[in-house]
């Protein structure tokens, strides 16, 4: 398998959750800690894109956004600009519930006819547990640029296959966005 460089959106403070959200505990470890626990089998190359020192505990190569503010299309941006791979798996920090065995077949259906593949699950895209390919750099610049930020609409400019996951599986894909969120999250785990 070609070499994966594994990226990690580690974001802003997060209003919702009133604290760095990739270090949000659960189970008694980081959000961060969990993602990478599932990333590493894949690939120990990873890289945290943050804009704090909160993550320097961490042993892993930290990026700065190139560009400051532009949310997760700024981040994959500065992913893929530091990243010396093809293929790139973008993460974001408030996933800890995703599975090694769950981004293994990310990377194994990808067709590198496409530039990025991402899962859906009951119509619903998750953009920020995809591959990325080092061919969209151009396209996300001038998305920067014109501040066109969304990330649906980033889709829709490059060529993308989506990957449907049903079932069980998808609670993998559960983003903490609260603190309300996070306790359901300790219940039920």
């Amino acid at each position: 398998m070609e070499k994966v460089t594994i990226s990690i959106l580690c974001g802003g403070k997060s209003s919702r959750m009133q604290s760095e959200k990739g270090l949000v505990l659960f189970q008694g470890k980081p959000f961060i800690e969990h993602i990478i626990a599932a990333a590493l089998p894949i690939s120990n190359e990873i890289q945290l894109v943050t804009n704090t020192s909160d993550y320097d505990y961490l042993s892993y190569k930290k990026i700065k956004d190139i560009e400051l503010d532009k949310g997760p299309v700024g981040g994959i941006y500065s992913a893929l600009v530091h990243s010396e791979s093809e293929i790139n798996l973008i993460l974001s920090c408030d996933i800890p519930l995703i599975s090694t065995e769950l981004l293994s077949e990310l990377i194994a259906k990808h067709n590198t006819d496409f530039e990025v593949s991402v899962f859906s699950e009951a119509n619903k895209i998750h953009p920020l547990i995809g591959t990325y390919s080092k061919k969209i750099i151009p396209i996300l610049k001038k998305a920067i640029e014109e501040n066109d930020l969304k990330m649906m609409r980033l889709l829709e400019k490059v060529n993308h296959q989506i990957i449907e996951v049903a079932g069980k599986r998808s609670k993998q894909f559960r983003n903490v966005n609260s603190l309300t969120e996070l306790n359901e999250l300790n219940a039920k785990y």
